[in-house]
């Protein structure tokens, strides 16, 4: 086991410089715990446009300046910058090019809401910078830690393009995916552009929707890693819904591990949290109630201490889960409860819940838009967090939610590491769990979290119960350094 290893650590997406979700702040805030470990770990993304240089003190390389990379048969020039990760000594490069991240969009058009058309270029250009960079910086690294579809071209790149390169000879690669298997499918001709040759087409990332960069990432990265023990324990499950990973990830089962998430505390702690009203702590949790009125107050909504406020994130939910909510609605609304709907999620469902919030204008209000500030008055502001799906991609909402004393309702197969069920009698655990097969049982849990809520003692010691539970990315950081080690142990398979 080497005592310090060289981590690139590499994210299409890092807060708070941006981020379109959950992706953003897991890359945000992990390398600063790695570093705490002692290893060096360096950080790549994007230089997209909504990144404000001046604030977080954007830096020009010399040595990174005039970097040459091809895509398809042209030549892009970039350049990158430099800063560090705030709060940290982790240093962050950022790959500079107008023609493919001077957006206003990450990935789509917030406009009209359309994929970017060229994003298979934009993220070939990406992978291949990250790895001429490295040598550029003449820093070779032990572990390429990708995230997300979006990096999932460098385990193949470094496996054809760059293969006979000494420099990345001991290089290993963990692929980081999320349990949706969010991807992004282009034409077949994308392996062409990226220049890798023929013979490593892999027939298993293409089907009749060409080619698939997160299927190209799970047949050629060293290890992978999802965000949670459960998630792995579920994964044939999970894809049943996404046939075409079914096979690539029965073959590489043995490969797979599991690490929950933590959430940074610097960011996400209501006793010192500057982006809510009313700071409050486990020993003094009064400042929550005020958080609820102002959250009410908000949606336009009458507070009422006796009744509690559910709250969801519709971007953070797949299509199942509002679907199984959609189906229940005219079941839940004639209970005791508010219920606030945030993000905009598929448009689809948009519309559906703006028609359900105008049923019930009283007890239900739909935000499409949802910035840093109003995402942590939802999670101080509301009694219960609801998560309807089958399983949370990144297992960060329901940390959030703990830190908070906001009690989380979710399924059984996305609460196994955090979450343990709540026993009416004893005030025991800090959750309510619902069989994600039965669309009964998700409104049997609402039910008794309601009821429980009315008893304001026991409601009290779940609140502590919640606020107690170490959510810190200690733990998981932990892990992903002992998972580094088994892969710099691994044979090379280039």
């Amino acid at each position: 086991m080497k005592s310090k290893l060289n981590i690139f650590f590499v994210s299409s997406e890092v807060f708070p410089f941006t981020q379109a979700g959950a992706l953003g702040e897991v890359a945000g805030a992990l390398p600063k715990y790695i570093k705490n470990f002692g290893h060096d770990i360096r950080m790549m993304m994007p230089n997209y446009k909504s990144i404000n240089e001046r604030k977080y003190v954007l830096r020009d390389v010399i040595r990174l300046q005039g970097l040459k990379i091809q895509v398809g048969d042209e030549i892009h020039a970039a350049n990158a910058k430099s800063a560090f990760l705030p709060d940290s000594k982790v240093q962050i490069y950022f790959l500079d090019n107008k023609h493919f991240f001077q957006r206003d969009g990450l990935y789509a058009d917030p406009r009209s809401g359309k994929q970017y058309k060229d994003n298979d270029e934009r993220f070939i250009f990406f992978c291949k910078g990250c790895l001429e960079t490295l040598k550029l910086l003449y820093w070779q690294p032990d572990i390429i830690h990708c995230s997300g579809w979006q990096t999932a071209l460098i385990p193949i790149l470094l496996k054809s393009v760059f293969r006979e390169e000494t420099f990345f000879k001991n290089t290993r690669t963990l692929l980081s995916f999320p349990a949706q298997f969010t991807s992004a499918h282009f034409e077949s001709s994308t392996f062409e552009k990226a220049g890798i040759p023929p013979k490593f087409s892999p027939s298993s990332a293409q089907n009749k929707n060409g080619l698939n960069f997160l299927k190209v990432g799970l047949e050629y990265a060293d290890l992978l890693s999802t965000y949670g023990e459960s998630v792995v324990a579920s994964i044939a499950e999970l894809a049943q819904n996404r046939v075409e990973f079914k096979d690539i990830l029965a073959s590489r089962k043995s490969d797979i591990y599991g690490i929950g998430n933590g959430i940074d505390d610097q960011v996400w702690n209501p006793e010192n949290d500057t982006l809510i009203p009313f700071q409050y702590s486990r020993r003094d949790p009064s400042g929550k109630i005020k958080n609820k009125m102002e959250l009410l107050n908000r949606c336009g909504l009458v507070f009422s201490e006796r009744i509690p406020v559910i709250s969801l994130m519709a971007h953070s939910t797949n299509g199942s889960g509002l679907e199984r909510l959609l189906a229940l609605i005219d079941q839940l609304m004639p209970l005791d409860l508010y219920l606030l709907v945030f993000g905009s999620g598929d448009q689809k469902y948009h519309r559906q819940l703006k028609t359900l919030q105008k049923r019930y204008p009283e007890k239900m209000q739909v935000e499409p838009l949802l910035d840093t500030a109003l995402t942590h008055l939802i999670v101080a502001g509301s009694d219960l967090f609801l998560m309807p799906s089958a399983y949370d991609v990144f297992g960060i909402e329901q940390l959030y939610s703990l830190a908070y004393g906001t009690i989380p309702i979710i399924s059984n197969t996305a609460s196994a590491e955090t979450i343990t069920p709540i026993h009416p009698e004893t005030a025991a655990g800090t959750g309510f769990i619902f069989n994600h097969r039965e669309s009964s049982d998700l409104l049997k849990a609402v039910k008794q979290a309601i009821k429980i809520y009315q008893k304001k003692e026991v409601w009290a010691k779940i609140v502590q119960n919640a606020m107690k539970v170490d959510a810190s990315w200690d733990v998981s950081a932990q892990k992903y350094v002992k998972l580094y080690n088994k892969l710099v142990s691994l044979k090379n398979s280039r």
